[in-house]
């Protein structure tokens, strides 16, 4: 199986150029950050996340925010750290999952820590998306109806890509053609590889 990486800071339009690529190839599609969520719906990580960094991390409903949980996590690396080996395991068992039962021969991995996952020195191709910061940062205020404070965290916490460990690095314009043409490239590449 061929595993496509596709990474990028957040408002860069990786997961677009991700779905897009995949959709491209006829592939699965794996966003790894939305299943790094899932753990944080399990009664017992919502108990150990609460006794590391208080009850102040869940809504009315006792489920975690968040939005809440990544004010505290984005302040200090060790507590973002802290989280990701809370989670990282569950998380990792279910991507295995889904890599296990995929009957497809091609798959695209995406998500913003890429490089400092397991996946990473699976992938047989490495993407980096890029875009301009002011764009992307007007992208996620709006995305995510965060503050500017908010984001700032969010984006001091990502981490630096090594521009030289990638196969492809697309600068993102926000111009569909332009991202349409360099998928059409890109993946006609992998299916001749």
């Amino acid at each position: 199986m061929k595993i496509i990486g596709v990474t990028g800071k957040s408002g860069s339009g990786k997961t677009t150029f991700a779905k897009e690529l995949a959709k491209k190839l006829n592939c699965e599609y794996v966003d790894i950050d939305k299943v790094s969520r899932m753990p944080l719906e399990k009664p017992e990580i919502i108990h150990i996340l609460c006794k590391k960094f208080g009850n102040g991390i869940l809504d009315e409903d006792g489920n975690i925010n968040r939005k809440k949980l990544g004010n505290i996590v984005f302040s200090k690396e060790e507590w973002l750290n802290e989280l990701m080996q809370i989670t990282q395991k569950d998380a990792e068992q279910e991507i295995d999952t889904i890599l296990a039962r995929t009957d497809n021969n091609i798959v695209v991995l995406e998500w913003i820590k890429l490089p400092i996952s397991k996946y990473w020195q699976e992938c047989d191709t490495k993407i980096l998306v890029k875009a301009d910061d002011i764009k992307r940062r007007n992208k996620v205020l709006e995305r995510d109806n965060i503050s500017e404070e908010y984001f700032k965290k969010r984006d001091l916490a990502a981490i630096d890509y090594e521009e030289n460990e990638f196969d492809y690095i697309f600068e993102n314009n926000y111009n569909e053609q332009e991202m349409k043409e360099t998928i059409d490239i890109i993946s006609l590449k992998i299916m001749e590889d």
